[in-house]
């Protein structure tokens, strides 16, 4: 029989990550996701835009193209109607690899509109059903502002729709996430870390010491200590330290370029975040309204900083995307 020891030695540390941590790809392209195996998967409109430029794929875009004309309306409608179609399309391929759920995201344009947001996901949510996919099976993606987060609650509450709060790097953000009983948050701890990197002196951190775990590791203890039922999901890593670091998340949503190196690196990993540990932590409970949330976020600069970025450049591709269905929607209209 082979010692723990040696055993251990054989398995990847990808292998060892998944007894501590759901693990999730981070992805739109279905060959990353059928290599790696992992319980779920995660989009946004970054990673479809880049998926939708690949040649394989090409039949899916032309697939939501035919969708958005038929469905007729003004051309912005049948604009939207597509870009809708094209992401379900996507999560409906990925759901095909996985177990588990894809979570899609609600246009990061809609990320101060409460009532557009909920439109939105239920929209995404019937494409979804009239595919044959209940709603069990997605997490809707919303950004973590004040307004995504009550959207987030209606559609818990009202509607039984499970959400993905994304965007999220303050404790501010964290706990009116988990007040609102959310099923899932993604705090992303690569975009912390590179806030850090960019406005401080120091470039370098140990992994224990980023700034994005050590902020993961806080929500998670939060969670954990007074039983909030929303899970956390770190996201966004620039390195496999920081994944290592964070083992024993409850999940874990990693690109393929690291989850290849996690695949190769046979170095020990060991849990560094149980519910047990997250009892003894000194920490305050806390309730926020939004007068207090936007004042906790609002001083949390990196946080403030973070989020209207990441909704600008998911704003951005969103736009990008939007162009190229205009442009292939115009050409078969006319016939080119």
């Amino acid at each position: 029989s082979v010692s723990p020891d040696k055993r251990r030695k054989m398995e990847s540390a990808l292998e060892q990550l998944k007894k501590y941590t759901v693990v999730v790809v981070d992805t739109g392209d279905f060959n990353a996701i059928e290599e790696y195996k992992p319980q779920d998967a995660t989009t946004n409109p970054s990673l479809i835009l880049a998926a939708a430029k690949m040649p394989a794929y090409q039949h899916l875009v032309e697939q939501a193209i035919k969708f958005g004309v038929a469905n007729g309306g003004t051309e912005e409608e049948q604009v939207t109607n597509a870009m809708d179609k094209l992401f379900v399309t996507f999560g409906l391929e990925i759901l095909k690899k996985i177990p588990g759920r894809v979570s899609t995201e609600v246009d990061a344009r809609l990320s101060y509109d409460k009532e557009e947001m909920v439109s939105r996901a239920q929209r995404l949510i019937s494409l979804y059903e009239e595919a044959g996919i209940g709603k069990e099976r997605i997490l809707i993606k919303l950004s973590s502002t004040w307004e995504g987060i009550q959207a987030g609650w209606e559609l818990e509450e009202k509607h039984g729709i499970h959400c993905n709060m994304t965007l999220l790097f303050s404790f501010a953000q964290a706990v009116a996430c988990a007040e609102a009983h959310v099923t899932l948050i993604s705090p992303f701890v690569g975009r912390i870390l590179d806030w850090y990197k960019e406005n401080t002196e120091r470039k370098n951190y140990e992994p224990q010491e980023d700034p994005g775990v050590l902020s993961v590791t806080k929500v998670y203890n939060y969670y954990k200590k007074f039983n909030y039922s929303t899970v956390v999901m770190g996201a966004s890593f620039r390195n496999t330290g920081e994944v290592k670091a964070l083992a024993g998340c409850d999940l874990l949503t990693i690109s393929p370029v690291l989850l290849g190196e996690l695949s190769q690196d046979h170095s020990a990993v060991t849990c560094s975040l149980t519910p047990e540990g997250a009892k003894e932590c000194e920490l305050e409970q806390i309730h926020l309204d939004e007068k207090t949330f936007r004042w906790l976020h609002n001083e949390d600069r990196m946080a403030v900083e973070k989020l209207s970025d990441g909704i600008r450049k998911f704003a951005a591709d969103a736009i990008k995307l939007e162009t190229m269905i205009k442009e292939r929607m115009f050409n078969a209209k006319n016939g080119q």
